[in-house]
């Protein structure tokens, strides 16, 4: 093959080389030719030559050495060589190369050029590829060729002055002149690069918003235009004038009227006509309508118009594009806490979206129905739920199950419903729910005395029908150990009642010990409700000793100890055996919500430390991975930060304070010598923001330990799941983090979660800390950080 090949020939021999192989073959050898004609001094064919070296480089192979070519043929007087060479500068060169700082003066001379095609090149490269430094250079260039009056010139100049503002956001300024009078035009292509230099002046700089929200009126004035009078029948797309304009102009009156009253009213009636008289029919009149809808629900719009928007959005539920149905549900779960009645109205067909065989667009149906949620639906939509449940993809049952129980337990209309509600949910999905589900349901159990009948009756109907669903198990194993006496009576007027033996429930259960699906936690449970049967019962203690007698060798340690332990209640402490078994008490909850065992969120008395049980010494600690990443949060500190220390820094700090609650005790003893009453800790706001408040409490334990209580409350209209805390703190101090009450906020400050954070300061360094919030609300993961930088009372 001739060097001088025309460009199709090229081509022609690349698509027929058999083997890749060949394929290169051909390639290199013409790159070859090319280079050597590129170093002649007079070349005819430079811009034939290049334009097959594009050809090459479009196919992936190295065409950098034509980069130089490029920038002379961008000075050649000649057009034909000016557009191939434009051409390859906008293929080959980028900001970062210093070849492309050599094309700013042709450049300049080009957009100064009598040709308006020659302009355009110089127009499309800069808005290409250009520089921060060539967009400071040219930027007075570009303005005067806005105020040029070429219309061709002017629509090319407005979208090459988009690319200098997102470039370099202070030139803005100089082009809002100019950009306001280019919404005057009456030339299509003019007009949309217009609006799309405002859009982006107005999303850079508040300042010129405010200047723009005047150019509203004739905003609403071109849209008109487009919505009645076909104002632009050559830019006509399946009957809608003109989408894209449409579209665009929406989108910056959206941005115009946002947080602005004046503004959004000029908008209302536009609004409405554009949603009233655009043809839903067409994909592009979904498109206009859907923009539409966007921008009634994000301005201060009237509550008819929201309502309308609403019921847009509904009929994209019904349409059968499942990309229609995504964004539909993406919008209404935005706006379901604020227009919450407006989407009741369409609750029918979100939830047959339940259905779609789509996977994103069940989830968003699951979030959305989960929302729907209220105290005068929780029957209908709670069975639809657990229709869901029962069928929905592995991915979402654990997500469905978790706000079936927030549901339930917020609007539950009875507690005999609430309890049934969860126990089908175990009975469909056990295996998905959370670890706190258990000891959940055995509280609302416990405090519903005039149920525990019924319930013990169902759960022992539950574990003879299927032991798989190891959460459904656990709650049976001891509802059997606590109740079992209301089991053997068989007199229940809520349920159908079964006569049950003791052998039969003792088979239940050592069946539950033998199963090989029952985790080591499964079997504890089992074993336990085995040994509490023995104050139960009166025939089978012999049969119980024996079990329990089995697992003192077992080798799994935990469930070995608690075999050892109850074969010792049965020898040598047999007289307190039927006191330690007795039935649990009722699990009281404060004022506050909380139960047995969480932390208060009272200020915590100096006296307090000293009494501490054993078992919230051991509470878990979060893994130190999730605050490895806060180490370099506090920036400027003189020490470096560590993540959470072992929990014998924070212990000794608590057990330090024990003998201040002693003096308190020895003084009890003494009538008349009350001690003084401690002042609360004084409370303080640490964050707030989006509905979510952070506060603090700080109590000294000793001369270097201090108790930090964060709590955290959502004053929101939705709930907020996955609530996470971390903290860091300079590297010298000790940090250790205690559970958290809770993992979810539930709306109108429902609950309040509580983390317990104890720091040990030896150094007496200065103290700060800084504390990363993280949550998801609606959907979307909010992370947020607060530097505390004093503590009150300290």
């Amino acid at each position: 093959m001739s060097p001088s090949v025309p460009l199709q020939e090229m081509i022609r021999a690349i698509r027929s080389a058999r083997t890749q192989c060949e394929e290169r073959g051909v390639i290199q050898r013409e790159c070859a030719a090319i280079r050597a004609q590129f170093r002649q001094t007079d070349n005819g064919g430079r811009s034939h030559n290049l334009a097959k070296l594009l050809y090459v480089h479009m196919l992936g192979y190295p065409a950098h050495f034509g980069q130089m070519e490029c920038v002379r043929m961008i000075a050649s007087p000649r057009y034909s060589e000016k557009r191939v060479g434009y051409l390859g500068a906008m293929m080959l060169l980028d900001e970062k190369q210093d070849a492309s700082l050599l094309i700013t003066n042709s450049i300049k001379n080009d957009l100064s050029h009598s040709n308006q095609y020659v302009q355009s090149l110089a127009l499309c490269t800069l808005a290409c590829m250009g520089s921060a430094e060539m967009c400071r250079d040219l930027a007075p260039e570009i303005d005067r060729l806005l105020r040029s009056s070429n219309s061709y010139i002017k629509k090319k100049a407005a979208l090459c002055a988009v690319h200098i503002v997102r470039k370099v956001h202070e030139l803005g300024e100089l082009f809002v002149p100019s950009a306001r009078s280019l919404l005057s035009e009456k030339n299509h292509g003019v007009l949309h690069g217009a609006v799309v230099l405002i859009t982006e002046l107005c999303e850079r700089s508040p300042e010129t918003l405010e200047r723009f929200r005047k150019a509203v009126p004739d905003l609403v004035q071109i849209m008109k235009g487009l919505v009645i009078s076909g104002y632009s029948p050559d830019h006509d797309v399946a009957g809608v004038s003109d989408p894209f304009l449409q579209v665009r102009i929406l989108r910056l009156l959206r941005i115009l009227g946002r947080n602005n009253e004046a503004a959004s009213d000029a908008m209302n009636d536009l609004l409405a006509q554009v949603a009233t008289n655009t043809d839903s029919t067409k994909t592009v009149g979904n498109a206009v309508l859907y923009e539409t809808v966007l921008s009634v629900l994000d301005i201060k719009s009237e509550s008819g118009l929201r309502v309308l928007a609403v019921n847009i959005l509904g009929r994209f539920l019904l349409n059968n594009d499942r990309n229609i149905r995504y964004i539909a549900m993406t919008s209404l779960q935005k706006i379901v806490s604020t227009d919450h009645n407006a989407v009741q109205r369409h609750r029918g067909t979100i939830v047959d979206c339940l259905k779609d065989q789509d996977a994103s667009v069940k989830r968003r149906a699951l979030e959305l129905s989960l929302a729907l949620v209220s105290a005068s639906n929780i029957r209908s939509m709670m069975k639809e739920l657990l229709i869901f449940l029962s069928s929905c993809p592995p991915e979402l049952r654990a997500h469905a199950a978790s706000g079936i129980f927030n549901a339930a337990e917020r609007y539950a209309p009875s507690k005999r419903w609430h309890i049934d509600t969860i126990l089908h949910v175990l009975t469909t999905a056990g295996g998905d729910v959370r670890d706190e589900t258990v000891p959940n349901l055995i509280q609302l159990i416990t405090n519903t005395s005039e149920l525990h009948c019924y319930t013990v009756h169902k759960l022992y109907r539950a574990l003879l029908t299927d032991i798989s669903q190891q959460p459904l198990v656990q709650v049976a194993c001891w509802c059997i150990g606590e109740y079992g006496d209301l089991l053997l009576k068989g007199e229940c007027q809520e349920t159908e009642a079964v006569q049950v033996t003791e052998d039969d429930v003792l088979d239940a259960l050592e069946i539950v010990l033998q199963s090989h699906m029952s985790t080591p936690t499964t079997r504890g449970f089992a074993l336990t409700a085995t040994m509490k049967l023995s104050t139960r019962i009166t025939d089978n203690v012999d049969r119980i000793r024996s079990i329990v007698s089995i697992y003192g060798s077992c080798i799994d340690v935990e469930l070995q100890q608690r075999a050892v332990e109850y074969n010792a209640l049965f020898k040598k402490y047999d007289h307190m055996r039927a006191a330690v078994l007795e039935r649990m008490p009722v699990i009281q909850k404060n004022s506050l919500g909380q139960t047995n065992g969480e932390l208060s969120e009272e200020p915590i008395k100096e006296s307090q430390p000293g009494k501490v049980k054993q078992e919230e010494m051991a509470l878990p600690q979060q893994p130190a991975g999730q605050v490895c990443d806060l180490l370099d949060l506090l920036g400027g500190s003189q020490e470096p930060l560590q993540p959470s220390s072992s929990v014998g820094g924070s212990a000794s700090a608590q057990l330090t304070a024990a003998p201040a609650s002693a003096g308190g005790d020895l003084l009890d003893l003494l009538g008349g010598f009350e001690p003084t009453p401690l002042v609360p800790a004084p409370t303080v706001t640490v964050y707030e923001k989006n509905g979510v408040t952070l506060t603090l409490i700080c109590e000294r334990q000793s001369e270097s330990g201090l108790t930090v209580t964060l709590t955290a409350s959502n004053s929101t209209d939705s709930d907020i799941s996955s609530f996470t805390l971390q903290a860091a703190v300079p590297k010298s101090v000790q940090l250790q983090m205690r559970a958290p009450s809770r993992d979810s906020l539930p709306a109108h400050g429902g609950a309040k979660l509580t983390q317990l954070v104890v720091l040990n300061n030896p150094n007496k360094v200065n103290l700060k800390m800084r504390i990363r919030v993280s949550y998801t609300c609606q959907g979307s993961v909010v992370q947020d950080t607060v530097q505390v930088d004093s503590f009150p009372g300290l």
